[in-house]
């Protein structure tokens, strides 16, 4: 029987996740920007301009500067022959065992910002849902697809 492989999300990822979380700070505050161009052209009121300025910051405040490295900090997976876990959360700890034999089919994804990283993500697929586990290096990724996708088979020859 094989060691369990524990692992933990690769440290890139928070730069990832920061980078991601600006772009989409900066489109929002680009729209209420607009709302109070737009509000002090037509002499509408300021006020929902300076709310959803108020709300863009803490979210950026959040999204770009705490949440990345508490998701670094508290998501790992454990892969066994048998089953899959996952372990994530903060306040709510969510810990999801995958059978090996629900697994329907492993997928492998990589977007421009995460292949800038050298980063992937893995999604495993059941009837039920998708779970991802994103920023993985991808060496890693591709080993942790084989390796998935080899047990779920074995599995299913098994039956």
């Amino acid at each position: 029987m094989d060691r369990p492989l524990t692992k933990r999300l690769h440290r890139d990822y928070i730069t990832v996740f920061r980078v991601s979380s600006f772009f989409t700070h900066l489109v929002l505050y680009i729209l209420v920007i607009a709302y109070l161009t737009f509000a002090a052209w037509k002499h509408w009121t300021y006020i929902p301009g300076f709310i959803g300025l108020g709300v863009v910051s803490l979210s950026a405040l959040l999204f770009i500067w705490l949440l990345p490295e508490l998701k670094y900090r508290h998501f790992q997976y454990e892969l066994f022959e048998e089953e899959l876990e996952i372990r994530s959360g903060l306040i709510v700890i969510r810990n999801v065992l995958i059978p090996m034999v629900r697994v329907q089919h492993v997928e492998l994804e990589s977007g421009p910002l995460m292949r800038k990283h050298e980063l992937a993500s893995v999604a495993v697929v059941t009837a039920a849902t998708t779970h991802r586990i994103s920023g993985l290096k991808q060496s890693e990724a591709h080993f942790l697809k084989r390796r998935i996708g080899q047990l779920a088979k074995v599995d299913e020859q098994d039956d």
